[in-house]
């Protein structure tokens, strides 16, 4: 192979003050989290809700998110190994991990999953407008349109920790991944960030032009079936994650977004039915 034609990449630490360290990955978070942030503040006031019932939603995003991913890792990925002992156990809900000698070291969440943030997201929803008597699918749908930017940051920032990479491949748009090995992958991340802003884009163009629609399901349902069907497809690009996927046909990724693209389906044609039940 002629790794001249490839993309050779070996991104650093984002911000490295010395006594202080934020990488990438956090950045790109941050990043989405702020765009979703005053996304939904806008949809909020375009729907005349009130800026108090607005305040804790972030808090709430964040908290089911971050539980969310973390569990959904460990049990969908690696339930062997976080259930097998009372220590592992702890290493699940805390950024610890405990070294051969018996210390703790910290080191941030090593493992967050998609679908499990999803869900923990669903769930954190539904507790914050039952308990601040806001319709259900109305959040629901604001939350879906400004979720695939917040996902296309998510994924530029496994692009620049050269995690979840792709199978090598001879295609000249290949990535090197340096902290990997020396061979030429698909930049799985990449696709992924691609199709998620086209993604953002195509919901806020239906927003404009249909925004009574919200509160319907419509845009939440849109979320679901465009970002896990495209998810379902990318992952034919990419390196299985954990050992148990080899010899599967579909991966573990590919197996739940199945669920999540029915759901996403029955919402966009559920219409008034699902808004009845919100």
């Amino acid at each position: 192979m002629n790794h001249l034609t490839y993309i050779s990449w070996n991104p650093n630490i984002a911000i490295d003050l010395g006594f202080f360290q934020l990488r990438w990955y956090s950045f790109f978070w941050l990043i989405g989290l702020v765009l979703a942030y005053f996304i939904v503040k806008k949809l909020y006031k375009d729907k005349g809700i009130k800026d108090e019932l607005f305040d804790p939603l972030f808090i709430y995003c964040f908290l089911g998110i971050l539980i969310g991913a973390r569990l959904g890792h460990c049990l969908f990925y690696e339930p062997g190994y976080f259930l097998s002992s009372g220590t592992h156990i702890i290493e699940m809900f805390l950024p610890i991990h405990k070294m051969n000698d018996g210390s703790w070291v910290f080191t941030g969440y090593e493992g967050l999953a998609s679908h499990g943030g999803t869900l923990g997201l669903m769930i954190a929803l539904f507790i914050y407008c039952r308990r601040n008597k806001v319709g259900l699918w109305t959040v629901l749908d604001f939350i879906a349109i400004a979720t695939p930017i917040t996902a296309c940051c998510i994924r530029l920032g496994n692009l620049m920790n050269s995690e979840i990479i792709g199978k090598v491949t001879d295609v000249p748009w290949a990535f090197i991944f340096k902290q990997v090995d020396d061979m030429p992958r698909h930049p799985g991340q990449l696709y992924e960030a691609i199709v998620y802003l086209i993604f953002f884009f195509v919901g806020w163009a239906f927003y404009r032009k249909w925004p009574r629609k919200t509160g319907t399901g419509f845009f939440f349902g849109l979320c679901l079936t465009l970002i896990f069907t495209a998810r379902f497809f990318i992952e034919f690009t990419k390196v299985n994650q954990v050992d148990f996927e080899e010899g599967m046909f579909f991966d573990m990724g590919q197996l739940l977004s199945i669920p999540f693209i029915i759901i996403g389906i029955l919402c966009m044609i559920g219409g008034k039915w699902m808004k009845k039940i919100g």
